[in-house]
């Protein structure tokens, strides 16, 4: 009875496993429409090359790769994730308020590449490596380099 028990607690792992990490390539318009919305409104000028749903054993999300190299990431409602423009600032008009400010009177020579939100906290990746951390009230928590 052991045996079979084990048997079947490896084969629930086993499965659990393989469907865990399911990354598949999507339509723009099967993006959820909030998140569709903030593409047109903050992204216009891009060009999508690649739009997918990642899905795990409890949650989804969603990626939007533009030809320019920015990746945006939704979470499963439409809301933003993470803005990552690589070789280019991240739009100010994205940015929170109280961050933008912080960062244009401490860093006035560098620019946010990278914006990143959890439910704790927020990240934000400099042109000079630094990353500040936030949190949600946007007091300042961390600094890494």
């Amino acid at each position: 009875m052991k045996k079979i028990l084990a048997l079947f607690v490896c084969l629930f792992v086993i499965s659990a496993v393989a469907c865990a990490d399911d990354d598949r390539p999507i339509r723009f318009n099967q993006l959820p429409a909030s998140a569709q919305e903030y593409v047109q409104k903050y992204f216009p000028q891009e060009k999508v090359a690649l739009c997918k749903m990642e899905s795990d054993l409890f949650n989804k999300k969603y990626e939007v790769i533009f030809t320019s190299s920015i990746k945006l990431e939704f979470y499963k409602n439409g809301d933003w994730k993470e803005i990552d423009c690589k070789y280019s600032a991240v739009p100010e008009s994205v940015i929170p308020a109280a961050i933008l400010r912080y960062v244009k009177a401490n860093y006035p020579e560098y620019k946010i590449v990278k914006i990143e939100k959890d439910s704790r906290d927020y990240e934000a990746k400099l042109t000079n490596g630094i990353e500040l951390k936030f949190d949600k009230k946007f007091n300042l928590i961390n600094i890494d380099n």
